[in-house]
C-alpha cells in the first residue's frame, strides 16, 4: 500500500513521464532498450522523486511507443545488407523417420490399409 496523496502521486507520475520522454528522446530505440534493462532509469526517477516522496524498487515494466519514429530504409538497408547471400544451407543428413509430421504419417497408414 502507497500512503502518499493524491496531489504527490500526480507529481511523481508527472516528473516519471517527464524523465521517460527525456531519456527516450536522446537516445536510439537500440541504445534505449540497454538504458531500460540495468534499471538506470528506474534510479534516476528514485533520485528525482525523493524530494516529493521517498520512493523504493522503482522499476519500469512496461514501454509504449507513441510515435512512430522516422523509417530510413537506406539505414536499414546498411545494417542488414542486401539479404541475397543468406539462403540457407542443405541439410547434411536426411530426416529421419520419427521426425515425420503425425497427420502425414496418419494418412500414408490410412492408405497402406486401403
Amino acid at each position: 500500500n502507497c500512503y502518499a496523496q493524491t496531489a504527490q502521486i500526480r507529481k511523481i507520475r508527472k516528473k516519471m513521464t517527464d524523465i521517460m520522454t527525456q531519456e527516450a528522446s536522446k537516445v536510439q530505440l537500440r541504445e534505449l532498450v540497454k538504458k531500460l534493462i540495468p534499471e538506470s532509469v528506474g534510479k534516476e526517477i528514485e533520485k528525482q522523486c525523493q524530494g516529493i516522496f521517498p520512493i523504493k524498487d522503482c522499476l519500469i515494466r512496461k514501454v509504449k511507443i507513441l510515435k512512430k519514429p522516422k523509417f530510413d530504409i537506406t539505414k536499414l538497408m546498411e545494417l542488414h545488407g542486401d539479404g541475397g547471400d543468406d539462403a540457407g544451407v542443405e541439410m547434411l543428413r536426411p530426416e529421419n523417420e520419427d521426425a515425420q509430421n503425425t497427420l502425414s504419417a496418419d494418412i500414408a497408414a490410412a492408405q497402406e490399409d486401403d
